[in-house]
């Protein structure tokens, strides 16, 4: 499983001129689903995500996780996370898990963000959809659960 976690003071995501998924401060995340993942993978970046101090304290430092913050999350399903460039010049997305169960786990890791207490947005899974966002920071961590 790989996700791109950004720091954002403000995102949305808009499907077919609709904004179907709108956050304040907080995070959003790009998620990308294997066919080897398992729920343990899930349990991990939920976790590392809800834990993650990258927000400053009083004094400026980096100390504060999102629920310090009352910071919220706008997951996006992103498969192309997975793309394989090393040949040719049309990337291969084979690493990428198959549609059905790819969907039910990024649901499934949404469940499990929110039973954290943290508001999360989201997109629709398979959607083309175009995000808007106000980076801050700019804060930008890659997790990848094969080298957790």
């Amino acid at each position: 499983m790989k996700v791109v976690l950004q720091r954002v003071k403000s995102a949305d995501v808009t499907i077919a001129e609709k904004v179907v998924g709108k956050i304040g401060v907080g995070y959003v995340l790009l998620v990308a689903i294997s066919d080897t993942d398992t729920e343990a993978e899930l349990d991990y970046l939920v976790r590392k995500i809800t834990k993650l101090r990258v927000f400053e304290d009083s004094v400026g430092k980096m100390n504060l996780a999102i629920g310090d913050v009352a910071g919220q999350i706008l997951s996006i399903s992103q498969f192309t996370l997975y793309a394989d460039t090393k040949k040719g010049n049309r990337p291969s997305f084979t690493k990428a898990g198959q549609p059905e169960f790819a969907n039910k786990m990024y649901q499934l890791f949404n469940e499990k963000l929110r039973s954290t207490g943290l508001t999360v947005a989201t997109g629709e899974f398979g959607a083309d959809m175009q995000i808007q966002l106000i980076n801050d920071g700019p804060v930008t961590i890659i997790f990848d659960t094969e080298n957790k």
